[in-house]
């Protein structure tokens, strides 16, 4: 006998409905036996319909049943055979529904059609019912035995064209309770799918059919929780207008920000489902019981409302791609995504197993011996306990999954409601316990945020959330250095945040979020502005793999150029995308930063390159948008980096020194390369509501603020060579090509490098760089008594001023001063060269790594000046000092002033 169709009968034997089913009608066997190696194709239950297609209702009713009769015998006897997976079975299932649901609609539409016309809206267009699937079916995921959920949506209201006139409402009314009658109602064939209406709005006594404009209108007055999570699958079968229809469903079920407040909602929502399994005693249950099938749901759609309304990637359907998606990106961790993944499947599986006894809609455990035994044969288990073992290991695991993510947040720590109440003495003397340093000045803080007005006039929910976070922020803080400090920052962020309620569900169901907020802006003032002003990254909190994680650049930018293009043609949400980006990616680096795991040096890289990826995609953007091009290409067109930027050394809230130049020789190329530099300033520079993503500076491009937007590279040559002074190019040895067209940043390269290596005479060129520098001195005077790292003699700029002098005077003889490497590498190169001694060069170097920390660890505490007292750096500006009096010693001995 052959191999397959030996497998097939041997395991329908444990199905009763089969055997029936195959007793009535043998020459399914002898099909299944001809026909089961392969799966049911959609082609071919198109092909089993065409017969159909203007038949009688009887025909018809009895043709959609024995079609699904077919379709369940196969892909149950190769499910059983081992043949066929869950994918193969759930998809054949669903293939099966929207083509007989739309094979119903169709002729349902003829009929209608002979007795009322058309159905046309007010402006006389002809309009097609829409039928969407939900759940199991909207998902692709129909089980053998399920119920189809519907919801009948049309476009527009009106009214038909024929014999009998009546409303749009009316007629697509009719529609539905024919489409509904032709699939569910029971012959001596069966069913084609049991059909549950109960999800379209208002329920049971809602109307059979919904405009979009009157969906629209519940969805926003009426729209409840659990109505979000129904429709979070919901998918159009039939009709037209899906775009306008998506339109009304996204924003409903996703929202823009991070939903954690969703995660209340669903435990709630659950909670009603487990009351309910008690009272039903439903223990056994596996898809609503403890550890079952909607618990492994509710787990996957639960985090997809938290964040699909910011990441498309997450707003698919199926479960198991759900689960996926949270796992690629770090929302659940590795081992629970391959648990829940493997624990759906065997759960479908059984379902599959229980409904093909009888093809019986049920999910509930045998209590029969011979239908445990039956069910754990079809389960591959030689016996009863041995399934029911892992059925209850299966469940166990899901459940434990569910309680980890459902979980309230837990309280930690010992600070209680002590700390937060109306006494100033009690809170006063709490603190001093918890180990404050000014307990009055900190309980006066506390107080002042419990009396205003921002707290008192928050929502219950609300206000509720910020009494259960004040005592964990005080316990959080005391593990800072500066605890009352700490908790100040804390408190102005809780205070920023209030009124987002998400933002406070976050904290609240992440404590240990609220623990790393602690010590970021207790480490540095200003990561507690950074995040107050942009409280979106508390989400950044919630990982401790992804905050640390190595950045990923090329990465980046795919993901960045991904999000992009899922909101093109939409200028604002592009611009948002762009600085959220941004910040978050500054934010990670930031936890580094504080954690001690980047060193300025590769900190500043980091931060340059981030900033060359988002000028370069802002610039495609810009250019894409262009009105009146003149080019269909990408253009022609480079940003140059001057100062911080181009010398990769830019901080966190550096400004962007940046000029534009192009080589293009087309008569139009001025002006559209003009507006295209304009709008790109206008891109990185305006504030919308996600913030700013850069401040820039373009006065360094030829003839300075005075001068054009941009510059022809020829021009900007011609200026280079005749015009410039020495300062410009002083500036220009820190200058690199960042973003745009390749080509023309090599040309700006060959350019730069030209102007460098030109023979300049030491002694003069050392008068105006000396020049110079005493008019940068003079703009900065420090009478505070303090060391400024950046601007005194000995500092930072007069290192700056001896590699750009280096470089000027001798790069016309040694080529490898012109790279762009940076002041610490160029000093040790000039040592190499025997520029200058090797003994200074390097006090130097190490001044100025010395002089770079000391500023930014300032700057991160939000410090005007980057004053030390002297005897700090005492040693390195004596190193800095020798050294420029060697480099700018005239031939007669003396120091050039």
């Amino acid at each position: 006998m052959n191999p397959v169709r030996h497998a097939l009968s041997a395991q329908l034997a444990q199905s009763r409905y089969a055997s029936r089913l195959i007793e009535a009608r043998p020459s399914l066997a002898t099909r299944l036996d001809a026909e089961g190696g392969n799966p049911f194709s959609r082609a071919e239950i198109v092909e089993a319909l065409a017969p159909l297609e203007g038949a009688d209702e009887a025909a018809v009713r009895s043709g959609l049943r024995q079609l699904r009769q077919a379709v369940l015998l196969r892909e149950m006897a190769r499910d059983l055979s081992g043949l066929a997976s869950l994918d193969e079975v759930c998809g054949a299932m669903s293939d099966l529904a929207e083509a007989t649901i739309g094979f119903a609609q169709d002729w349902a539409e003829a009929w209608l059609r002979s007795r009322n016309g058309a159905a046309r809206d007010t402006q006389g267009n002809e309009q097609c019912l829409i039928v969407v699937g939900m759940g199991k079916l909207g998902g692709r995921e129909l089980n053998v035995s399920s119920d189809i959920d519907l919801i009948f949506v049309y476009p527009d209201d009106g009214q038909t064209d024929g014999p009998r006139v009546v409303s749009a409402q009316e007629n697509f009314a009719a529609l539905g309770r024919k489409i509904i009658s032709l699939l569910n109602d029971a012959t001596e064939d069966g069913f084609v799918f049991r059909v549950d209406m109960r999800l379209r709005p208002d329920g049971e006594a809602g109307a059979i059919a919904t405009s979009l404009t009157a969906l629209e209108n519940y969805f926003v007055a009426h729209g409840r929780e659990w109505e979000r999570y129904a429709w979070i699958k919901a998918r159009p079968l039939t009709g037209e207008r899906h775009e306008e229809l998506e339109a009304i469903r996204r924003p409903f079920v996703f929202r823009k920000y991070l939903d954690f407040a969703t995660l209340d909602a669903m435990r709630a929502l659950h909670a009603e489902v487990r009351r309910e399994v008690a009272r039903r005693d439903l223990a056994d249950h596996i898809k609503l019981g403890p550890g079952g099938i909607r618990e492994i749901e509710f787990i996957a759609q639960a985090l997809q409302l938290v964040r699909g309304g910011r990441d498309r990637a997450l707003a698919v359907r199926p479960t198991l791609e759900i689960l996926r998606q949270l796992g690629l990106k770090r929302l659940l961790p590795e081992g629970a995504v391959a648990e829940l993944c493997e624990a759906y499947v065997f759960l479908r599986r059984l379902e599959h197993r229980l409904q093909y006894l009888d093809d019986a809609q049920t999910h509930r455990l045998p209590e029969d011996e011979a239908d445990r035994t039956r069910v754990a044969a079809m389960c591959g288990y030689e016996s009863w306990d041995a399934c029911a073992d892992k059925i209850a290991s299966v469940r166990d695991s899901v459940s434990n999954h569910f309680s980890a993510v459902f979980a309230p947040g837990r309280e930690s720590g010992d600070a209680s409601s002590t700390v937060w109440q109306d006494d100033p003495a009690g809170v006063a003397k709490a603190l001093k316990e918890h180990g404050y340093r000014d307990p009055a000045a900190t309980a006066s803080r506390l107080l002042a945020t419990r009396t205003s007005q921002r707290y008192l006039g928050l929502p219950s929910d609300s206000r509720a959330r910020v009494d259960a976070l004040i005592p964990q922020l005080v316990n959080a803080a005391r593990d800072t250095p500066d605890r009352d400090a700490t908790l100040a920052r804390g408190l102005d962020l809780i205070e920023a945040i209030a009124r987002r309620a998400a933002y406070l569900a976050l904290l609240a169901e992440h404590r240990e979020a609220l623990v790393r907020v602690a010590r970021l802006i207790g480490a540095a003032s200003w990561a507690a502005s950074f995040i107050t002003r942009h409280p979106l990254l508390l989400d950044e909190l919630l990982d401790d793999r992804v905050l640390y994680a190595e950045p990923d650049w090329p990465a980046f930018a795919r993901d960045l150029e991904a999000q992009l293009a899922a909101v093109d043609g939409d200028t604002e949400r592009q611009m948002n995308a762009l600085r959220e980006a941004h910040q978050s990616q500054v934010f990670r680096l930031l936890a580094q930063d504080l954690s001690g795991l980047l060193s300025v040096e590769k900190l500043a890289d980091h931060l340059s390159l981030l900033a060359d990826i988002l000028l370069d995609k802002t610039l495609a953007l810009c250019w894409s948008q262009l009105r009146a091009r003149h080019r269909d290409g990408p253009p022609s067109f480079a940003v140059i980096a001057y100062g911080k930027l181009g010398g990769k050394e830019l901080g966190y809230a550096s400004d962007l020194d940046i000029i534009f130049v192009y080589d293009d020789p087309h008569p139009s190329a001025p002006e559209v390369y003009a507006r295209l530099a304009q709008r790109l300033n206008n891109w990185l520079t305006s504030r919308t509501s996600a913030g700013q993503l850069f401040d820039t500076d373009l006065r360094l491009r030829p003839s300075g603020a005075s001068g054009l937007l941009v510059s022809s590279i020829e021009g900007f040559t011609r200026y280079q060579e005749s015009d410039a002074w020495v300062w410009e190019h002083q500036a220009l040895t820190r200058a690199r090509f960042c973003a745009g067209d390749v080509a023309v940043g090599q040309a700006f390269e060959a350019v730069r490098e030209k102007v460098l290596r030109t023979h300049r005479a030491a002694d003069e060129l050392g008068r105006q760089v000396l020049a110079m520098r005493g008019k940068m001195h003079a703009a900065h005077p420090n009478k505070s008594g303090l060391f400024d790292v950046k601007h005194d003699a000995g500092g930072m700029i007069d290192i700056e001023f001896i590699v750009q002098f280096l470089v000027l005077a001798h790069a016309d003889v040694h080529a490898q001063l012109v790279a762009n490497l940076g002041n610490i590498a160029l000093l040790k190169i000039s040592a190499d060269l025997g520029l200058i001694p090797p003994a200074l060069a390097e006090g130097a170097r190490v001044a100025y790594r010395s002089f770079r920390k000391l500023q930014h660890g300032l700057r991160l505490n939000d410090a005007q000046f980057a004053r030390v007292p002297p005897d700090l750096v005492e040693q390195h500006a004596r190193a800095v000092k020798a050294l420029w009096c060697v480099v700018f010693a005239a031939d007669d001995g003396s120091t050039l002033k």
